[in-house]
């Protein structure tokens, strides 16, 4: 009797060790205890004294995992534009991306954030702190309304900011 038990023991050990690594490398639970902390300094305005001033401004709300900070676009010197962070938290996680979306922003989730267009700014740098990304050049800025942090493994937003104009 022990020897069919011991063939149904070994398939059962490997489907559970083959479930609990697949487990891991999807969901990275780690990432949960992490901090990536990147503090870049804000672009300097080029041939004029000062940092280049924001064109649209924005806070985060939270989606599925908390976060906060703020966004700003700013128009560089030499015409290109930069997205700016500051002052962000939010948890660490498997494929973090830095997307401008047209779609609006929804308290109830986010999940609406890949249903229009988007641009990938870039893998997020770090969970906390302040970060700059380069916005491609020819991006018409008066279509994108919305920048959100997307985990691209699970396609959902961690959090989200309305842009705004300058008041």
């Amino acid at each position: 009797m022990s020897r069919t038990k011991s063939p149904v023991l070994w398939i059962g050990t490997a489907v559970v060790v083959v479930a609990v690594a697949v487990g891991l490398y999807l969901f990275q639970p780690w990432r949960l205890l992490t901090t990536d902390r990147v503090d870049e300094a804000a672009p300097v305005a080029t041939g004029a004294p000062g940092a280049p001033e924001a064109e649209l401004l924005g806070d985060f709300i939270s989606h599925e995992h908390e976060t906060s900070g703020s966004v700003e676009i700013q128009r560089l010197a030499d015409g290109k534009a930069n997205l700016r962070v500051t002052n962000l938290r939010t948890s660490d996680g498997p494929a973090l991306h830095v997307w401008l979306s047209d779609q609006p922003v929804k308290a109830d989730g986010g999940g609406n954030l890949d249903d229009g267009k988007h641009i990938d700014l870039g893998d997020l740098k770090g969970n906390e702190g302040n970060q700059n990304y380069a916005i491609p050049a020819g991006t018409d800025l008066e279509k994108f309304s919305t920048v959100t942090i997307w985990c691209e493994r699970f396609s959902v937003s961690f959090g989200a900011a309305e842009l705004k104009q300058r008041a």
